[in-house]
């Protein structure tokens, strides 16, 4: 069975595994180095249970374990304040009318303002799969496991989310937004810059990049078209976040220009459609596929399950499930539709 909970710091060469396999920006929040992964899986640790310390964010790191044997096939992260204390960039995509009334001209003309007007909101970070799953029902629980998490601890969570998808990329690994603008500014490659960002707060990004408004004109036809436009690798993680209830805003990834999504919390399908029910044992393994959940804070597990009943605040589903969940007839869990 697929099992999502919380990383443990026994999940790190695994994990490490997974976040080296994913090539240049396959994700932008988990660290490559093994000091820097572990501290931030130990974070995470301390913030499901509670337990940070003085000054620091809640940033929850979740693993997709096949429970079969034990190996961790996935990652997923929910940072509940973007920035964590600092200013969380973006560049935020608008116009600007150049108009001459003495020469009859009128023209629209974009342009990319700095802002870190999105710090402070929730935000979805750090995904990553093994390829293999990209696309399957295991990769659908990675990242609505998440939002089932959310839906049960919504007072630790803001009313707005976001989440920034990967930028465009040739098959060569070259970043034509970086290429026509980042470059010039940071003196490093696109890896180096993006690992900055996942180690270190992106401070850094204000130190260095241009304060003005970027004229979306001047830069190179490739980043002009990759602007706003997701990685390919990433076009089922964009699709199944739409399917949750995300939508393009006005903002791109500072880095690359992918897009970033957003939501209001209590919109997402999974927070809405989801409720808590009581547990009880079903006598067969057949019936309509589900995500269902359990637990609180260091305790959440969810996974896939057949329902074969649902009768009121009761549901019934396979006593296997119970085992995976840590559950018995009577506790309570929360349960959607895949």
């Amino acid at each position: 069975m697929w099992l999502v909970r919380p990383a443990q710091p026994g999940d790190l060469k695994d994990i490490l595994d997974i976040a080296g396999g994913q090539g240049p920006r396959m994700s932008s929040t988990l660290p490559k180095k093994e000091d820097a992964l572990s501290a931030k899986i130990e974070q995470s640790a301390r913030s499901f249970a509670g337990r940070n310390n003085a000054g620091e964010s809640t940033r929850l790191l979740f693993v997709l374990e096949d429970t079969g044997t034990g190996k961790v096939q996935g990652v997923s992260g929910i940072d509940a304040r973007a920035g964590n204390g600092q200013p969380f960039y973006n560049y935020r995509q608008d116009a600007l009318i150049h108009a001459s009334h003495e020469l009859g001209v009128s023209r629209r003309v974009e342009v990319l303002y700095p802002s870190h007007a999105l710090t402070d909101n929730t935000l979805l970070c750090s995904f990553a799969i093994r390829p293999a799953l990209r696309g399957t029902d295991a990769f659908e629980l990675l990242s609505r496991a998440r939002m089932l998490f959310i839906a049960a601890h919504r007072e630790l969570f803001t009313d707005h989310i976001v989440v920034e998808i990967q930028g465009v990329q040739t098959e060569t690994g070259e970043v034509p937004f970086w290429d026509s603008l980042g470059r010039h500014f940071f003196n490093m490659d696109f890896e180096t810059a993006d690992q900055y960002s996942s180690v270190l707060s992106k401070t850094f990004i204000a130190e260095l990049m241009p304060p003005n408004p970027i004229y979306v004109t001047l830069l190179s036809k490739a980043a002009r078209e990759a602007l706003g436009q997701p990685h390919q690798q990433t076009q089922a993680t964009f699709e199944l976040l739409q399917h949750e209830g995300f939508h393009r805003g006005c903002y791109l990834d500072i880095f690359d220009a992918g897009p970033v999504l957003e939501a209001r919390t209590d919109t997402l399908k999974s927070v809405v459609t989801s409720h808590p029910k009581t547990l009880h044992a079903a006598n067969t393994d057949e019936g309509e596929l589900c995500l269902i959940s359990a637990g609180e804070g260091e305790h959440f597990r969810s996974t896939l399950t057949t329902l074969t009943e649902s009768l009121g605040d009761e549901i019934k589903v396979p006593v296997k499930t119970w085992t995976c969940l840590g559950k018995s007839s009577g506790d309570e869990v929360r349960i959607t539709a895949l």
